[in-house]
């Protein structure tokens, strides 16, 4: 069942029917990379060169809090960063989208998949090293975040 969720949301985005009405900043064309987290099943899809690779669990905001919809390029790259917002909490292999929010991994691994984030994208942390090392090897603008519902 979860795996044809997955297929539908990917046909649907491919279609244009879902995911090009945010107001988010647009990124466009083909990319080597994209990572789909869907916000509703709390998982990230995965693909690379058009196939899919994997579905992780993530967490993402928890009530009160937002993560943002929309798809983007990453802005920048932090290995071993740390939030300057809640307590030097760590944040290794983050990936910056959208101001400060991210895509990164995370200790809390008994939270992953289910609600519990300030707002970014967390996931396990040796899955976030996986994404860290590919968009590092192949650029920014190699790799596309899109936040479905």
């Amino acid at each position: 069942m979860f795996q044809i969720r997955i297929f539908l949301l990917a046909a649907l985005m491919g279609l244009g029917l879902i995911g090009s009405a945010q107001a988010a900043p647009a990124v466009s064309g083909a990319v080597p990379t994209e990572v789909v987290v869907d916000v509703s099943a709390q998982t990230m899809a995965v693909y690379i060169d058009g196939s899919l690779f994997d579905v992780w669990p993530v967490s993402t905001a928890r009530p009160g809090k937002i993560t943002p919809r929309g798809k983007w390029s990453p802005n920048f790259l932090s290995k071993h960063h740390k939030s300057s917002r809640y307590n030097n909490a760590p944040m290794p292999f983050s990936i910056f989208y959208d101001g400060n929010f991210a895509i990164h991994g995370t200790n809390q691994i008994s939270k992953l998949g289910s609600t519990a984030s300030a707002g970014c994208v967390r996931l396990a942390t040796e899955n976030a090293e996986v994404l860290f090392n590919r968009v590092q090897k192949y650029g920014l603008k190699s790799f596309r975040v899109t936040v479905i519902d």
